[in-house]
């Protein structure tokens, strides 16, 4: 197997009529995806090939479409968050150079304000193009398993996202690890919650594509109303979700469960943050015969590096293992002296595994901090990739996440960076420094300046008008003087202790 697509043709070729992907307006059979993608292919395949493709489309059937269409292309594609700021989505196709977009009708004003060079070709218009059999065998038979199926943008430093970069390859191990391990086939149906320009996505959509499951795309709003969020399911008759933690705990928070349950649940993973165990608690109390696992990883590693199915009870103050590595992936803890960690000690992540990204796109300085010669391997070229993930081994060989090494947090599922919502701030001309912090126990990100009282307003706008909203800091904090460590960098850590005496 060295293309993900050959999966997708033999679910189309076992399942033809089968319901593949729904979303509020539209569900499509194996087939008729099939069909549409590769009349796209034909379209996208006019302007060459092994290019980066721009899907400006919202969480839709219409979008599923396009990203397959992309791959028949033998292009990789990445698809932008049509509700971020233009400034955000600007700054991804400057990244990609001029990539083609894809937008529907719904996105194409927003395309056309943000495509700047690039080629916009109307969703509508290439999903009816004449299906070209002759160039279509042409790609595929020049394409290996090392070429790139997408990239996803994550949160960058600097303030440009940063591209990260998965391949076939890295695809068809992962989707291969996690379909056997959670034993997902025709009678799988997901419910679909995360977006799909979030790493998260790629599990239950390519399980869908390789296993004939039925993928349905949960209207975001639900998310707001529990009880129609749980009809939904039972409607849908959806036995398996991969949620993040906080769109489960909504379940919990407002107790639905006491009022109706999902009928047909048996599966529940959940990953992109801590897991409170006490909202799990309310959901393992009121749902017999489910199965729930705490998956764990970075973008980086397609999506998962390691995994924890629940096996016992836990107090409500204690937290999850993030567990064992999956299949086919190695993991090692690494000390700050650069030894190997022992049972108890804190050290940082490190993964070798095929699910591993091939880097950053166009950015070899970021690529090479992270994507590293092996520390504990001096004979032989092996490159690991380094989380920032600070983890410990509990006595059960389990392994316990931490915390971050940098500025780095992880949040609704979102992996953010501090440095781009700084980066943001201090494009503010008054602002003299700032520095936003993240108080884990409160669920708080503050954003604190050093500046006139008066700019805290214009402060959150400069940031909202660069950054997606779940980077949007829940407080703007003036404060006279940044405080410094002995190196003369701002004091995080004084801040940190510090924060709330400034919101007084």
């Amino acid at each position: 197997m060295k293309n993900i697509l050959e999966y997708f043709e033999k679910t189309v070729e076992a399942y033809p009529q089968k319901v593949a992907f729904t979303d509020s307006g539209r569900k499509e059979t194996f087939l008729q995806a099939q069909i549409t993608a590769r009349s796209i292919a034909s379209c996208l395949a006019d302007q060459g090939t092994n290019k980066p493709v721009a899907v400006l489309i919202d969480k839709s059937v219409n979008c599923i479409e396009a990203m397959l269409g992309a791959l028949y292309a033998g292009d990789y594609y990445v698809v932008a968050d049509v509700h971020s700021p233009k400034d955000r989505i600007r700054n991804i196709i400057n990244t990609l150079g001029k990539p083609l977009i894809i937008a529907d009708s719904d996105s194409m004003e927003l395309a056309r304000q943000v495509c700047g060079e690039s080629c916009v070709i109307a969703f509508e218009e290439a999903a009816a193009f004449q299906i070209n059999e002759g160039a279509l065998l042409d790609i595929r038979a020049k394409m290996t398993d090392r070429d790139t199926a997408y990239i996803l943008f994550t949160s960058g430093s600097t303030g440009a996202p940063k591209g990260t970069v998965i391949s076939h390859r890295a695809l068809i191990s992962y989707i291969n690890w996690v379909t056997e391990e959670f034993k997902f086939d025709s009678s799988t149906s997901f419910g679909s919650q995360t977006p799909l320009y979030f790493s998260m996505s790629v599990t239950d959509f390519y399980s869908t594509v390789k296993c004939g499951c039925t993928y349905n795309i949960i209207p975001k709003e639900y998310f707001s109303f529990p009880l129609k969020l749980i009809e939904f399911l039972n409607e849908k008759e959806i036995n398996t979700i991969y949620w993040v933690p906080t769109a489960i705990s909504i379940i919990s928070n407002w107790r639905a469960f006491d009022v109706v349950k999902p009928q047909y649940l048996k599966t529940v993973l959940f990953a992109g943050e801590v897991m409170p165990v006490k909202q799990l608690n309310y959901w393992i109390k009121s749902l017999d015969g489910v199965r729930f696992a705490n998956l764990f990883g970075p973008t980086e590693t397609t999506d998962i590096c390691t995994f924890y199915v629940v096996d016992r009870k836990f107090a409500d103050h204690e937290s999850l293992p993030i567990g064992r590595a999956c299949d086919n992936c190695r993991v090692f803890v690494i000390k700050d002296d650069g030894t190997p960690a022992e049972a108890g000690d804190e050290g940082e992540l490190f993964v070798s595994t095929t699910f591993m990204a091939d880097g950053y796109y166009g950015n070899e300085k970021k690529t090479a901090e992270a994507f590293v010669q092996n520390p504990l391997n001096k004979k032989f070229p092996e490159i690991v990739y380094r989380t920032g993930d600070i983890v410990k081994y509990n006595n059960r060989g389990e392994l316990i996440y931490i915390s971050r090494r940098d500025f780095q947090i992880k949040r609704m599922g979102y992996r953010i960076e501090l440095g781009e919502i700084e980066a943001a701030a201090n494009s503010v001309e008054k602002v003299k420094s700032c520095a936003c912090i993240y108080d884990k126990q409160e669920d708080c990100l503050a954003l604190i300046y050093e500046g006139r009282a008066k700019d805290a307003e214009e402060i959150y706008n400069a940031i909202k008008s660069k950054v997606p909203p779940y980077m949007l800091p829940d407080k703007v904090l003036r404060i006279a003087q940044m405080p410094q460590n002995a190196n003369g960098k701002t004091d995080r850590k004084a801040l940190l202790a510090d924060y709330k005496k400034l919101d007084k």
